[in-house]
């Protein structure tokens, strides 16, 4: 009797969910591949579903707006100042129009910009931000480890609040799942205010385990900030004896863009915190040094429009004469796929960096299969020797190039916080080009073989592999 009551709701949960995915997915595919599923193998598929299926974050969209009405509200001025810095039209090109659209975020002049290339520099560069901080510190990351570089950013970290400095930290619950407590406690102890993003928060997330907040930023009292690829641990130093060399990149940031980037920290900071104000300084501060075009792209699934898809979409339609992609995991649509297909038949120069080593069996095998399709109209595939790649770089044409937290996949695109540095200068991106041009020697390319000479059952596997590429 029991069983058969179980089974019924199931089956009744499969129908409903059915209906929710028909309504909300973004893709056909995945309305199809959830209704068959949902009411073919109910049992497995629901709690499945409830756990994975959706691609909204619900909530954070209201407290977004709620938040842009407090920060307005307490600080009408802002966009007042930023408007000297903000990119005039007769300068915008053809990239600039549609990102700042998509996020009403302005590209701004006024910056510096320095790359910072692997694990050393990247955090010699912010523990030195860190402790010249004079008024706050933003510090918020995907992951925090508590080993030997997570216990010496503590440090830093608690001397400044010790200091008279105010100090916010943010992590991802789900990515930082094994920071103990006493992380937190010690910081807390010190003045520090310490937050989760609680991606489960909220009465339609309770059971959500497939949002990450994967974003890296750092800002010290409105003048600089860090972006890029880098958490906080051993291994983004090179100390990981699996991987060895942690191929890694970061930007430094100096300029009205860290002012516009502080929006970004904000937003999230008021979901976790449940509307908590932060007395921040928002009068911008003029590079001394440089006047670098920054704009800077935050991407989430509380956005109305998939805004990493579009703007990697949009990137990719408008290069002219290259396209260097560098991403630890490559696994798109089929629409980038397209999008690729069609640089390559028009004659640009287009290279996908992976790593050869690979932290994530899934994403390696399916990898084999868009080299499969891409390489038909040209386009080059390298795989990364020296260790791992974990570097989120793209450089298009000669003048833009982007450092962030996006990698090429489905998760990125559609499930993760993430935010994207994106630079317009020719001198910058000489160096971005430099440092890929290093990458590509100490690299292989690959070649049909690669994959024609795999046996059948490998090709099978990452066949199999591709089909989870929406969980990815």
């Amino acid at each position: 009797m029991w069983i058969t009551i179980i089974f019924l709701l199931f089956h009744i949960a499969g129908v409903l969910s059915s209906i929710n995915a028909i309504m909300t997915a973004r893709t056909s595919q995945g309305a199809i591949a959830w209704a068959v599923s949902l009411n073919t193998f109910p049992y497995i598929a629901v709690p499945a579903y409830w756990v994975l299926g959706r691609n909204r974050f619900q909530g954070y969209t209201a407290a977004r707006q709620s938040t842009d009405a407090e920060v307005q509200k307490g600080m009408k001025h802002i966009f007042d100042e930023l408007k000297p810095y903000i990119v005039s039209k007769s300068e915008t090109n053809y990239l600039d129009n549609a990102i700042e659209k998509l996020t009403d975020i302005p590209h701004l002049n006024g910056n510096d910009v320095t790359l910072l290339i692997d694990g050393d520099a990247t955090f010699e560069s912010i523990i030195a931000g860190i402790d010249a901080a004079q008024e706050y510190i933003l510090f918020q990351f995907f992951i925090i480890h508590n080993d030997g570089l997570g216990c010496k950013i503590k440090e830093h970290l608690i001397a400044k609040a010790n200091n008279g400095v105010k100090v916010y930290v943010l992590y991802d619950e789900i990515g930082s799942h094994d920071l103990p407590k006493s992380y937190s406690d010690e910081l807390r102890e010190a003045g520090i205010e310490v937050h989760p993003f609680n991606t489960r928060k909220g009465s339609g997330n309770r059971f959500q385990l497939n949002f990450r907040n994967h974003r890296k930023i750092v800002i010290v009292d409105g003048k600089t900030a860090w972006v890029g690829g880098h958490n906080i641990g051993d291994e983004y130093l090179g100390l990981d004896p699996e991987f060895g060399h942690w191929r890694d990149t970061h930007i430094k940031v100096e300029g009205p863009a860290a002012v516009a980037l502080q929006i970004v920290f904000v937003e999230d900071w008021f979901w976790s915190t449940d509307k908590q104000k932060l007395n921040l300084i928002w009068k911008p501060t003029l590079s001394e040094t440089k006047n670098v075009k920054v704009n800077m792209l935050p991407s989430s699934p509380a956005d109305k429009l998939e805004t990493a898809t579009l703007m990697f979409l949009h990137a990719i339609n408008s290069a002219k004469e290259r396209l260097w992609i560098a991403s630890p995991y490559f696994v798109p649509d089929d629409t980038i796929i397209s999008a690729l297909q069609l640089a390559g038949l028009r004659g640009v120069d287009v290279r996908i960096l992976i790593p050869d080593k690979a932290d994530q069996l899934l994403v390696n095998l399916a990898a084999y299969t868009y080299f499969e399709e891409a390489s038909l109209t040209g386009v080059r595939f390298f795989r990364y020797l020296d260790g791992f790649l974990h570097q989120k770089v793209m450089l298009i044409d000669d003048m833009i190039a982007t450092v962030g937290t996006a990698n090429f996949d489905n998760r990125s695109f559609r499930l993760n916080f993430e935010i994207t540095g994106i630079i317009v200068d020719n001198d910058f991106n000489t160096e971005v080009e430099k440092m890929l041009l290093n990458d590509f020697t100490h690299s292989r390319e690959m070649i049909k073989s690669d994959w024609e000479n795999k046996s059948y059952f490998f090709k099978l596997a990452c066949r199999i592999a591709r089909l989870t590429s929406p969980v990815q």
